[in-house]
């Protein structure tokens, strides 16, 4: 894995220095953008042509009377620059920033234009950019002019737009990799968090800002410590069942030799369940480390033997689907699943149906029997561990209430999802929605596929 770069202080510092920046830039653009301005020049031939025209205007206009003014005026105009004049026009007022380059050019060209308080201004920026103007009088009268054409070279709107948007765009180019880089970390934690929650561990590499160093140095600690916990805990459940299993089956042995036959079925009973608590305890807490590699299987075959072995324990027990369906899946976990429903359904209800369903994407095995059902408001509560409702199931059944806990943690293993709901004709309907290609998907998009 390439070792992403690790910036300098923490995330705020980080945020404060790109701001900076920005303020830093926009200030240098928007001082070469007003020097810029005041700076403007243009080609020394088209100053040179609209000095000598300001120059032999001026000199005609003046000696002509004012009445004559407007007319000889209107004749000085040409295809390139257009000439007012009016006794009672103001002064053109002045340019900020001012054209100071440009009326440099055209004084240096006609020195006499100097004594004219000569005053430019930009009109219509862009591409079509032209330049008006006045000029006084000896008599103290004010000429206005303006160029008819774009005056080549004067592109000052183009300039402004292309050098304020560098700075934009290296904002945006800078602050993307920097927040990308800040964030990198953070992606690589969520991933390893998902790695966690389904089982996996993934050491993340600490880097990344001080503070997303530190969450992510906790994160690994955090995840060693649950991994070792889930380690001894099972560790130690394997060495208790193991133990237990040992006095059992003596138990089991010495029972053969009572005389009493109520006694001695009796004490079985309690054998056999005692083993059923213990297989379903290490069945819920062993799927955590549970090695089965996933691997093509046909769960149609799967789902018909299930209902075939229900039957033969004397259930009236139906499998409705296609004869053969393979997809890739950990098929001791899924038939223990299947049988973990099965079952459920066998004991609280006189009939059991199990349906295998291909739906686009998803595969449905759906589980359905015609028992009292479950309470609405307990419908979420029965598959968190060591719940058993009373009040909706019969108290006669061996375990821990660990039979639907264990379904979801084998089905999430398969990246599916469990749903469990009352049918309208009465029983329950519990119904497994797996991907087809078996990659994991979130519970919210199986739920509207499903749907």
């Amino acid at each position: 894995m390439i070792r992403l770069f690790r910036p300098v202080g923490g995330i705020i510092g980080q945020l404060v220095a790109i701001l900076l920046v920005a303020i830093l830039l926009e200030f240098a653009v928007s001082t070469l953008l007003y020097e810029r301005a005041s700076q403007f020049s243009v080609r020394d031939d088209e100053a040179r042509r609209l000095a000598e025209h300001l120059v032999i205007s001026r000199r005609l206009l003046a000696e002509r009377p004012p009445a004559a003014r407007p007319a000889m005026a209107a004749d000085l105009t040409t295809d390139r620059y257009a000439l007012r004049w009016a006794e009672k026009l103001p002064p053109p007022p002045p340019v900020a920033p001012s054209l100071d380059e440009m009326r440099r050019q055209v004084i240096d060209w006609e020195p006499a234009l100097a004594a004219t308080d000569l005053r430019l201004r930009l009109t219509q920026p862009g591409r079509s950019s032209v330049v008006t103007g006045g000029m006084r009088l000896p008599d103290g009268s004010w000429v206005y002019f303006r160029t008819l054409t774009p005056l080549n070279g004067l592109d000052l709107a183009i300039e402004r737009v292309l050098l304020a948007l560098i700075p934009a765009v290296a904002l945006v180019v800078a602050g993307g990799i920097t927040v990308s880089r800040i964030l990198a970390p953070l992606r690589l934690l969520t991933r390893a968090a998902d790695e966690v929650g389904q089982g996996g561990a993934q050491q993340v590499p600490e880097q990344g800002p001080g503070e997303v160093v530190r969450v992510i140095s906790a994160f690994n600690r955090m995840q060693d410590r649950i991994h070792r916990l889930i380690a001894d805990r099972t560790q130690a459940l394997a060495a208790v069942a193991h133990d237990l299993r040992t006095p059992l089956a003596r138990l089991k042995l010495r029972t053969e030799s009572l005389g009493d036959g109520a006694a001695q079925q009796a004490i079985a009973r309690d054998v056999a369940e005692m083993e059923a608590m213990i297989g379903s305890m290490l069945a819920y807490l062993g799927g955590d480390t549970d090695p089965e590699p996933p691997a093509l299987a046909d769960v149609a075959v799967l789902a018909a033997t299930v209902i075939d072995d229900a039957a033969d324990r004397g259930a009236e027990a139906d499998y409705v689907g296609p004869d053969h369906l393979e997809m890739t899946v950990r098929s001791a976990g899924l038939k223990r699943a299947l049988n973990n429903l099965v079952e459920n359904a066998v004991h609280h209800g006189e009939r059991v149906v199990l349906t295998l369903e291909p739906r686009g994407p998803l595969v449905l095995f759906r589980v359905e029997d015609d028992g009292p059902g479950i309470p609405e408001d307990q419908l979420a509560r029965v598959t968190e561990p060591f719940v058993r409702l009373d009040t909706a199931r019969r108290r006669d059944t061996p375990g821990f209430g660990l039979g639907l806990a264990t379904v979801q943690r084998l089905v999430e293993a398969e990246g599916g999802r469990l749903t469990l709901a009352n049918r309208p004709e009465g029983g329950l309907r519990a119904e497994i929605a797996l991907p087809r290609n078996n990659s994991s998907q979130s519970g919210a998009a199986l739920a509207k596929d499903v749907r």
